[in-house]
């Protein structure tokens, strides 16, 4: 063994146990890459001393080769070791500090609860569907058309003085009931049809107990050959005894333009009668303006507030607490 030989073979094993112990000594990953380039780089102290190879024996090249490699390879283990445990150290830092103490109490967030004016409305719609109803819904802003004259209001008709009616400027108006929808829907649709439509409607009225300028109606109407008052009836019972259970109600001879004959429907609440609904059967003039014959057709129709019957369920004295947003009121329900 050449004089040259022997002096790379030490230099390489003092290179390897000097970059062991830089490695020991490595903080962090990034002192772990400088390591690696300051050992293993194109430019590092390894390379260095493999350029002294050129001045060996051809016959000890293949041995300083080859100790040069476990050099190097030894280094790398070391290297992908220390980074391992470099890692595995902020992985668990990571979840130490992530920790959650499932014997803690939880942040407390309020439960989202459903409005009675929703409720009501999703009650009466799941009625309605089970009798084999189709929901539909119109425009709150309206035309005299469709809220008042296909309806059998004459221009000069003093039921459209009942209405106390908000106009808008440019002569439409917001929607006094959703009877809108019934006119709308029959005059895409032919017979037979039965039909619920809910939403808001909107008259200048005096706001009281039982009265307010904007609430919800829905409105249910059935057109088929042969339909009576009789049909209307028991359809009325049926959905009241379904909401309410068997509770009093009443039909009083009452006045609609679209209907005739007309009624009106109470219930018994808190000792008194409590007007819920008007209904009555389908005006043959209202059937003519949409394109039925009324010889042929028969129906009848119905439209509630929605807030009267809340109030009936829940036993609510006062309209006005449903649009209150009081937290102790709505925390009830």
């Amino acid at each position: 063994m050449s004089e040259p030989s022997i002096d790379l073979e030490s230099e390489l094993q003092s290179l390897q146990a000097a970059g062991a112990a830089a490695i020991a000594q490595a903080t962090d990953r990034e002192s772990l890459e400088k390591i690696r380039l300051d050992y293993l780089g194109k430019k590092g102290k390894v390379s260095k001393v493999l350029g002294g190879m050129g001045k060996l024996p051809a016959a000890d090249r293949p041995r300083i080769g080859a100790l040069a490699n476990q050099v190097k390879e030894a280094i790398q283990t070391r290297l992908e070791a220390g980074k391992a445990d470099f890692q595995q150290a902020a992985i668990n830092a990571q979840l130490a500090a992530e920790t959650l103490d499932v014997t803690m109490p939880g942040v407390f967030a309020a439960q989202g609860r459903v409005h009675p004016i929703n409720s009501i409305i999703d009650q009466i719609t799941e009625i309605f569907v089970g009798l084999g109803y189709t929901v539909a819904g119109g425009p709150e802003i309206e035309s005299d058309y469709y809220n008042f004259e296909a309806l059998n209001f004459l221009p000069d008709h003093p039921a459209r003085d009942m209405q106390d009616t908000l106009y808008l400027p440019n002569g439409d108006l917001l929607r006094t009931h959703t009877s809108n929808v019934q006119i709308r829907y029959m005059k895409e649709h032919e017979p037979p049809c039965r039909v619920l439509a809910a939403g808001r409607c909107y008259r200048r009225d005096t706001v009281d107990a039982t009265h307010a300028a904007v609430f919800h109606q829905i409105e249910f109407f059935a057109i088929d050959k042969g339909i009576t008052f009789t049909d209307l009836r028991g359809t009325i019972r049926a959905f009241i005894d379904a909401l309410f259970g068997d509770i009093p109600i009443r039909f009083r001879p009452s006045f609609f333009p679209f209907t005739e004959p007309s009624a009106e429907v109470d219930v018994e609440w808190n000792g008194q009668w409590l007007e819920v609904l008007g209904c009555g059967m389908i005006d043959p003039n209202v059937m003519q303006a949409v394109g039925y014959d009324p010889e042929v057709y028969t129906g009848f129709a119905a439209g509630l507030g929605v807030e009267r019957l809340a109030m009936v369920q829940h036993e609510i004295d006062d309209i006005r607490r449903l649009y209150s947003s009081d937290l102790r009121f709505l925390q009830q329900f």
